[in-house]
C-alpha cells in the first residue's frame, strides 16, 4: 500500500458505486480516511458496509445541507465531487428544469462546497471537481451536458486562483464502464462500447479505476492547480 494520503481526510461526494466508489477505494489504498457523502445515506451505508468509510448526508442542490456537512465534519484535507445530474437530450427535448438541475448539481454545488469547506482546509488541501469529455466533443443530444462540463472547467480555473494556495483541479472522463450505461441493455451497451473502442486511440473503454488514479494524482501533486486532467482514451481526437 502506498501512503501518499496517510492521515489525510478525503471527502468523496457522490454515489457508492462506479467512479465515486473507485475514488474512495483508491484513497483508502493510499492511506486516507474517507468520508462518503450523498443524498441517499441508506444506499451509501449499504455500499460501504464492509469498509471503514464514514457515511454522511449531503444534497449539493441545497446550500444549507452543504454548510451542515462542513460544520459536522470540521477540517478535511481533500474534497472530491463526483455528483452529476445529466441533462441528456437534443435541444428540442430539453427542459429548463433538467438543465438547471444539471448546473446546480455539478457547478453550483461544488462552488458551495468550496465556500463552506475551504475555510476549514489546510494550505496544502485540494478540491477535485468533475468535468467530462462532452465539453470538448460536441455531439447531438449532449448540449446541456457539454455546457455543464465546460462551466466546470471555468470554475476550476477561477477557484484555483481565488482559493490559492489550496489547489483546485478537475478530472474529465471519457466513456467509462459504469452502471450509468446499463439502462441501454446488454446488446446496445456492448455495441456502443465496441464502436467507441474501435474509434478511440487506446482501443478500449475506460474503467472507474482509470479515473480514480487521476483523482489521486490531482490530490497528491502539490505543484498542479487549475488543471483539467483528461482521462478519455483520446476520444476527442477522432
Amino acid at each position: 500500500m502506498s501512503t501518499s494520503l496517510r492521515d489525510k481526510t478525503v471527502l468523496v461526494v457522490g454515489r457508492g458505486s462506479g467512479i465515486a466508489r473507485a475514488v474512495a477505494d483508491a484513497a483508502i489504498a493510499e492511506g486516507a480516511r474517507v468520508v462518503a457523502a450523498g443524498r441517499s445515506v441508506g444506499d451509501l451505508h449499504e455500499a460501504y458496509q464492509d469498509t471503514d468509510v464514514t457515511v454522511r448526508e449531503v444534497d449539493l442542490t441545497d446550500e444549507a445541507s452543504i454548510a451542515a456537512l462542513a460544520e459536522n465534519l470540521g477540517a478535511v484535507d481533500h474534497v472530491v465531487s463526483t455528483a452529476s445530474a445529466r441533462a441528456r437530450g437534443k435541444v428540442a427535448e430539453l427542459s429548463p428544469e433538467a438543465i438547471v438541475l444539471s448546473f446546480r448539481t455539478k457547478v453550483v454545488g461544488p462552488i458551495m462546497l468550496a465556500k463552506h469547506f475551504a475555510p476549514r482546509m489546510p494550505r496544502d488541501g485540494s478540491f477535485v471537481l468533475f468535468s467530462g469529455v462532452a465539453a470538448l466533443e460536441p455531439d447531438p443530444g449532449f448540449l446541456a451536458v457539454a455546457a455543464t462540463n465546460g462551466s466546470v472547467n471555468t470554475v476550476t480555473r477561477s477557484l484555483a486562483v481565488e482559493l490559492a494556495p489550496i489547489r483546485v483541479n478537475a478530472v474529465s472522463p471519457g466513456t467509462i464502464d459504469t452502471g450509468a450505461w446499463d439502462a441501454l441493455g446488454d446488446e446496445r451497451k456492448n455495441a456502443l462500447f465496441a464502436r467507441l473502442s474501435d474509434a478511440n486511440p487506446v482501443r478500449r473503454i475506460g474503467s472507474p479505476q482509470d479515473v480514480a488514479q487521476a483523482v489521486v494524482f490531482a490530490m497528491t501533486n502539490t505543484f498542479m492547480t487549475g488543471v483539467c486532467l483528461a482521462v478519455d482514451g483520446g476520444q476527442p481526437l477522432v
